[in-house]
């Protein structure tokens, strides 16, 4: 079972009930937090997620039954197969960035996710772009690097010479790869912003 595989069983029913107030990015998230943090509290942890203590709570449930946490009077942590899970995603998702302006970017927060060599995924970058929106993102542009040129795949134009500020910028932070994938999502709030681009990277691994 692939980690996308396994992330999106967690988010399946345990019982009738309300519809989740989360996402599978919340839980990409809630792994991210937990491994920078090692140990965190369910209090902060809901605040920087930016979700309710009772969604929190549920997430953080599921990923105690999946043995992936373990949780104290000190807080939450990662076991050994958290650690695991997280590197599996880090392995295909291995950095993410906030962007400044450039010719790419057009809104108050831009964040970058490198997809690690999948660009036979991509087609036009419609779905990229989509799936971003209907995460709240305003928007999103997917790039391919291709015979040492990062291009945009509907038209294959290497940016480093339509957008070079852009490119500066990209490849200043990321470490690219033949047949890796940049997408940037672009929205009014951070939080949106990178979940548009984690549901923008979801479409192609």
């Amino acid at each position: 079972m692939s980690v996308k595989e396994f992330l999106e069983s967690l988010m399946v029913e345990k019982a009738p009930g309300p519809t989740p107030s989360f996402t599978v990015f919340d839980l990409v998230k809630i792994l991210e937090i937990i491994a920078e943090t090692r140990m965190i509290g369910r209090g902060r942890l809901s605040e920087k997620l930016g979700l309710g203590e009772g969604a929190t709570r549920t997430l953080l449930a599921r990923l105690t039954d999946a043995a992936m946490i373990t949780s104290s009077k000190r807080g939450c942590s990662l076991t050994e197969k958290g650690k695991e899970v997280w590197q599996r995603i880090n392995t295909v998702l291995p950095r993410k960035a906030m962007l400044g302006k450039n010719e790419l970017t057009f809104a108050t927060h831009n964040v970058a996710v490198l997809v690690k060599g999948r660009s036979e995924n991509v087609k036009k970058g419609l779905e990229q772009r989509d799936a971003a929106v209907r995460a709240g993102a305003r928007g999103a542009t997917t790039l391919i690097f291709r015979d040492n040129r990062l291009l945009l795949p509907a038209i294959s134009r290497d940016i480093s010479e339509a957008y070079p500020r852009a490119f500066r910028q990209i490849t200043s932070l990321m470490d690219l790869k033949e047949q890796d994938v940049v997408i940037i999502s672009c929205a009014d709030q951070l939080r949106e912003a990178e979940y548009g681009a984690l549901a923008a990277a979801w479409t192609i691994i």
